[in-house]
């Protein structure tokens, strides 16, 4: 088969979780023996497209037309007409028998609908809520709290003034808000277009679903992962408890409740990985809390991840948002750490409450000091939690079931 991926970023200008399983799940299918390719858009000065092959053979086309802002990435879904062209080019000189949509975030929608006039069968990933929040993240920017998506958009219209701190102008609410729900009725229509759409966890397949989505179109497919052997820490007397969080460093994440909740427990340590440059503001405030315990590794490689994971004892995801699968999850299991998480969307199916971690109150710092101080004092709950963990579903896994899928939409 011949499978073109599409994707809103890429390695090596962004990484996370898309843009790290779009190489994996790539990868893993150019090996299996498909002719794979990634199609995705850079936000750098001028404009161009341009080819590179990776070591396992995957051609990577990148697509760029100036730097992109958030405005810029929003007002995309309407008109992107040098980003259109190219991918046309990029149809031609691949031919796909099918197309994968990762996200589609600062591209135009115009590119799916010309998928779907040439033929092409396609399947869309649904990695965040983007589709039905502009915002992404199901999280309002003037009050931090989680939204069950639109009402009439006159919310999603007050969200996106607050983002783009312009609260003030509030006369724009009604246009605004017309605006938003024609995005709405395009994605839409992209999604009810598609073959499969494809949840990686049960709670985003539900929250689709209730979201008018047909559950017929709806598959769940947990992402895989390809993993090393990882010997287990043994914890030697004396020695503090470590806590690890590798991940963003933004506000829906929680790093904060962690510094406060953990800094200062005697005997504990909290270790915080991860790219310090994309909120430096949020990140000073967090260096500026931080008592002694707590370090700060910066970003790390996929190498120095594994490492850090065979150096501590628990991972610990404080997130505020519903994230949609959480990888570090599947690396702390792979690495026989068991998990404290915020008890919130996918997380409740991914953790199991004092099997293999524990489930906490989102954003409750003494909850979450409690937890700790726990695992601290009663070593054999510690114990318990680390002989329950389960290795996560490997890539090769996924790929074989995703395989499969391709196979049977494309027959």
């Amino acid at each position: 088969m011949r499978i073109l991926h599409i994707a809103h970023q890429y390695l090596p200008e962004k990484v996370g979780g898309v843009e790290l399983y779009t190489r994996w799940v790539t990868q893993s299918l150019s090996r299996r023996g498909h002719q794979v390719a990634v199609f995705y858009r850079r936000s750098a000065p001028g404009s161009g497209l341009a080819a590179r092959t990776d070591e396992a053979d995957v051609r990577i086309w990148a697509v760029w037309d100036g730097p992109l802002t958030p405005v810029g990435r929003f007002l995309a879904t309407w008109r992107a007409p040098l980003v259109h062209r190219h991918f046309e080019h990029v149809l031609d000189a691949f031919a796909p028998d099918l197309i994968h949509v990762e996200h589609l975030m600062g591209l135009p929608a115009a590119l799916i609908h010309f998928v779907r006039q040439r033929g092409i069968p396609y399947v869309i990933t649904l990695w965040d809520f983007w589709w039905v929040c502009a915002n992404a993240q199901l999280l309002t920017n003037d009050r931090h709290l989680i939204c069950d998506g639109p009402r009439l958009y006159l919310n999603c219209a007050r969200c996106a003034l607050a983002r783009a701190e312009h609260e003030a102008l509030w006369p724009a609410l009604p246009p605004l808000a017309v605006l938003l729900a024609d995005r709405n009725r395009r994605l839409r229509r992209i999604l009810m277009e598609a073959e499969q759409l494809i949840a990686p966890t049960e709670f985003v397949r539900r929250w689709y679903a209730a979201h008018r989505i047909p559950e017929e179109r709806l598959l769940t497919l947990p992402p895989g992962l390809t993993y090393p052997a990882i010997p287990r820490r043994e914890r030697g007397g004396g020695e503090p408890l470590r806590f690890a969080y590798i991940g963003g460093l933004s506000w829906q994440k929680g790093v904060h409740v962690l510094v406060e909740a953990l800094g200062g427990l005697s005997g504990c340590e909290l270790w915080i990985a991860g790219d310090e440059s994309a909120d430096p503001a949020y990140v000073a405030r967090l260096k500026a809390a931080a008592s002694p315990n707590i370090r700060f590794l910066g970003r790390l490689t996929r190498e120095q991840v594994w490492a850090t994971l065979a150096q501590v004892d628990v991972v610990v995801v404080p997130t505020l948002w519903y994230e949609t699968f959480s990888i570090i999850v599947s690396e702390a299991f792979a690495a026989g750490c068991p998990v404290l998480a915020s008890r919130l969307g996918p997380l409740v199916d991914r953790v199991r409450d004092g099997v293999d971690g524990l489930l906490l109150p989102p954003g409750d710092v003494q909850a979450w000091r409690a937890a700790a101080w726990r695992l601290l004092t009663e070593p054999a709950l510690l114990r318990r939690l680390r002989a329950n963990v389960r290795p996560p579903l490997t890539l090769e896994e996924h790929a074989e079931r995703l395989e499969a899928t391709y196979r049977r939409l494309i027959r």
